[in-house]
């Protein structure tokens, strides 16, 4: 118990599973060497995030070679940045639904591979607030879609396929405790809305494409407001799904930017 599940049975049938947009794969390297005693993961959008957040988690937890630059596993490839400091691996996904699952999927394989257990994921980042303070850190409770629903759908052949987004409440109730010790970042557990789109999707005003007006964007925020939505971003309910049905206690922490 407590290893990260892949829910695939044709990866038994694989000679080698090549983690193509991660540069890594089970007869090129020794994935249980290299990860099997990773027991937190931190994904955010921004390679130059990630590494920032790697070289500060080497000082945190006092390593060998703080305050020095880390290297990039995944050197290989340029569609992720990977970087560990002791047990805590730190990845980028890139923005949107497509590029976070692509990387889960590959991740979440790895993992597996590593006989990894026990594994925590964090999703850390940016995003659009509503009706919270400037600065204010939001704990997910619920990824919700653009109808405020707590599912995601993914289309697989032709089917829409639905799954849940229920994220883990014991560790956002244990994140919230630990921003106590934080007074500078106010924060706050809350609905995280996921959509499709940084433009029109989030109700902007200022793309190349605007098919409505201000009235009907502030009409639809209020009533994202009143079903518990504190924060906008692009990532959480592919998150939430796939994390959840692998056996990973998963968690998404926004910095609310303005």
């Amino acid at each position: 118990s407590g290893f990260v599940l892949v829910k695939n049975p044709h990866l038994d049938l694989m000679e080698e599973d090549v983690l193509y947009h991660l540069d890594l794969g089970t007869k090129t390297h020794n994935l249980p060497a290299m990860f099997g005693d990773i027991k937190f993961v931190c994904v955010g959008g921004s390679p130059r995030r990630m590494r920032a957040f790697a070289q500060f988690m080497q000082r945190e937890l006092g390593l060998a070679g703080a305050g020095e630059d880390v290297a990039d596993v995944c050197a290989g490839s340029d569609r992720y940045a990977m970087y560990r400091a002791g047990p805590v691996l730190s990845v980028s996904h890139g923005m949107g639904i497509p590029s976070i699952s692509i990387m889960l999927h590959e991740l979440i394989k790895l993992l597996h591979h590593a006989k990894c257990r026990d594994v925590t994921i964090i999703r850390i980042g940016t995003s659009g607030g509503l009706g919270i303070e400037a600065g204010s850190v939001v704990i997910t409770d619920t990824a919700v879609d653009s109808s405020f629903q707590p599912r995601f759908e993914q289309v697989v052949l032709d089917d829409v396929v639905v799954r849940s987004t229920e994220l883990d409440k014991d560790l956002a109730e244990e994140l919230l405790a630990c921003s106590r010790d934080i007074p500078d970042f106010p924060t706050l557990i809350g609905h995280t809305m996921c959509t499709y789109d940084f433009y029109e999707g989030q109700g902007r005003l200022d793309g190349a494409l605007c098919s409505f007006s201000s009235e009907k964007k502030l009409e639809y925020l209020r009533r994202a407001y009143e079903a518990g939505v504190r924060n906008i971003e692009m990532e959480s309910t592919a998150f939430a799904a796939l994390c959840g049905l692998c056996g990973l206690k998963g968690e998404s922490c926004s910095f609310h930017l303005l």
